[in-house]
Formats: structure tokens, C-alpha cells, sequence
């Protein structure tokens, strides 16, 4: 579990599945993540889920962002983890509007990014944002991120963003 000022960072769980379905159905926010929009059924999603915590990876690990209170608002991961290179990718979702614009997201980028930085002793950790979705780039520059490039992919066009130590 990792603790910021506004957010607990700390392992998924069977738990989380509802809200996670829910946020994926949700057109505004798969377009936001730059990902397609859930059409499977509850179950089907709930059964690809829970196979999820068969499997330990050594190269990726997410995350649910809740609140100090206890309310799961989102998830953040890292990803493509490359111990050699010293670097990850990372990802971030506030899936409750309610905790748009109050400063959780960025609360919960800058708790995982010490994490990778100073515990894992990453030298790197970049990623993808939406080209107008302007919103997350200032909370990605608050945290020291800084554009470095930019990637069409499916169609979207993205902004890379990279922090380095």
C-alpha cells in the first residue's frame, strides 16, 4: 500500500470489479483512456477479472486509488516494466467524476511515480495521453513529466510524457 496526501494507493481486488465495469462502459472515459468502450456482459468481465489474480507479473502492477477515507475512485499501473533499461510505462483512471479536478489524480500520479523512482530505482518512467486531453497533461507536468514526443495509434493521436531521474 502505498499513501499519498489524498489517495491510498494499494493492490486490486475481486472487490473493485463493479466500478471497474462500470468505468469501462463509460464512453467519455474508455475515450479518455484511448481504449475501446466494454461491451461484454458483467459476467464474462467478472470471470476475465478474477483469472487476473492467478498471475503474478514481474513486469506490470496496478493499482486502486482510493481515497483516505476508503472510496475507490480509479486505478493507476505501471507496465512494460524493463529492469535494464531502469524505465516502466504508467497509466492513470479518476473513474468517479466526482474526484475530477480536486487534485486525486494528481495526488495519486506523484504517489506512484516516488514509488517507482525511489523505492524501485527507476531511471524512467514515460506515458501516452490523448493530444487534447489537456486536463491530464497539466497533471502529469505538475508532477514533473515532460513531453518528449508524439505517437498515432488506432487512430488517436497521443502526447508522450516522460519523467527521468
Amino acid at each position: 500500500m502505498l499513501r499519498g496526501n489524498k489517495v491510498v494507493l494499494r493492490g486490486k481486488q475481486l472487490k473493485d470489479v463493479a466500478a471497474d465495469y462500470t468505468w469501462k462502459q463509460d464512453a467519455e472515459l474508455a475515450y479518455l483512456d484511448g481504449s475501446s468502450l466494454l461491451t461484454i456482459p458483467f459476467w464474462e468481465y467478472l470471470l476475465n477479472y478474477a483469472e487476473q489474480f492467478g498471475y503474478l507479473s514481474l513486469e506490470r502492477r496496478g493499482f486502486a486509488i482510493e481515497t483516505l477515507d476508503g472510496k475507490h475512485i480509479g486505478n493507476c499501473m505501471y507496465y512494460n516494466l524493463n529492469k535494464y533499461k531502469g524505465e516502466t510505462e504508467m497509466g492513470i483512471m479518476i473513474g468517479d467524476r466526482a474526484y475530477w479536478d480536486k487534485g486525486y489524480g494528481t495526488d495519486a500520479v506523484a504517489t506512484l511515480v516516488n514509488y517507482l523512482l525511489e523505492e524501485m530505482k527507476l531511471r524512467r518512467i514515460y506515458l501516452h495521453t490523448l493530444e487534447e486531453n489537456i486536463r491530464a497533461q497539466k497533471c502529469f507536468e505538475k508532477c514533473g513529466f515532460a513531453p518528449c514526443g508524439f505517437q498515432l495509434r488506432d487512430g488517436h493521436n497521443f502526447v508522450i510524457m516522460e519523467i527521468t531521474r
